[in-house]
């Protein structure tokens, strides 16, 4: 595994040297100023990425290194739920680079033969967590307390991968003798609201609007930690979200889409997903 980071690595500097050296330009031409500090045309290339909405800030904060490294590069994002995503690009969006929060997306896109030939490749984890307003309103204070009856709860959609995770969860704990059989029947009677991406889950519950959601750990932000309490799934039960990223066919920037690919998997990229929350591929 260690190799592997070395090599994703090299590859990295191989694509920035080839870029560098001879990278198409794109028609994205903005006015700028030259050194000598004279009016003058400055070349940009856009690439677009589409990216589950739990990987916003994490993207985002790689995105800019990623210009760092590639001066002239413009790394424009489509963050949505990761089945919202596959819709777009199945109804002819156009974008570069896919990362999904779910395996089920990418596999959707490839069947779609959307996806550049060659395996896409799986660049974090995450887990789950119950989130409550700091005020606790619907005093829970342990899992069994999702239960309760009149308790409001909010997920993501079924079709969603973080709804998903969050419904495989409580399935695992109904098989559990310490929450009994009808655990998950009585947890789902309490869900009020579906939403369409984990951003949404975490927004309502801040603002008071559900007594607790199930969300990906990374979506405890620093942002939005002081105003949330989180209780802990046993390992056990819990679900590994598997993240992959792959270069879609249709990508009009193929090679600079495959170095993003490669950026995303080396150390530095994976420190970023850790510092926000994600589990780094190990190696």
């Amino acid at each position: 595994m260690l190799r592997r980071y070395t090599v994703n690595g090299l590859i990295w500097l191989l694509a920035v040297s080839v870029i560098a050296c001879g990278r198409p330009v794109s028609s994205d031409i903005p006015i700028g100023t030259d050194a000598s500090g004279t009016a003058g045309l400055r070349t940009t290339t856009r690439l677009t990425i589409f990216a589950a909405a739990s990987l916003t800030d994490a993207f985002r904060d790689i995105g800019q290194a990623f210009e760092r490294d590639l001066p002239g590069t413009q790394v424009a994002f489509n963050f949505a739920g990761s089945q919202q995503l596959a819709l777009q690009l199945e109804q002819g969006a156009q974008a570069d680079v896919f990362a999904s929060a779910d395996e089920r997306s990418m596999e959707r896109l490839i069947g779609a033969r959307l996806i550049q030939r060659g395996d896409p490749l799986v660049f974090a984890r995450n887990q789950m967590v119950v989130i409550l307003p700091s005020d606790n309103p619907g005093r829970i204070e342990t899992l069994i307390d999702l239960s309760k009856p009149g308790l409001k709860l909010i997920l993501a959609g079924e079709q969603v991968p973080a709804g998903a995770y969050a419904r495989q969860v409580l399935h695992n704990l109904a098989g559990d003798p310490a929450y009994g059989a009808g655990f998950e029947a009585a947890v789902l009677r309490n869900v009020v609201s579906n939403e369409e991406n984990v951003k949404q889950v975490v927004a309502k519950v801040q603002l008071g609007e559900a007594d607790a959601g199930m969300v990906y750990r990374s979506d405890v932000t620093p942002s939005v930690a002081d105003k949330l309490r989180q209780i802990e799934i046993p390992a056990r039960h819990n679900i590994t979200a598997v993240y992959p990223i792959a270069v879609l066919s249709s990508a009009s920037e193929p090679e600079l889409a495959n170095a993003f690919v490669q950026f995303v998997l080396t150390p530095d990229s994976q420190r970023r997903l850790e510092q926000w929350g994600f589990t780094r591929i190990t190696q």
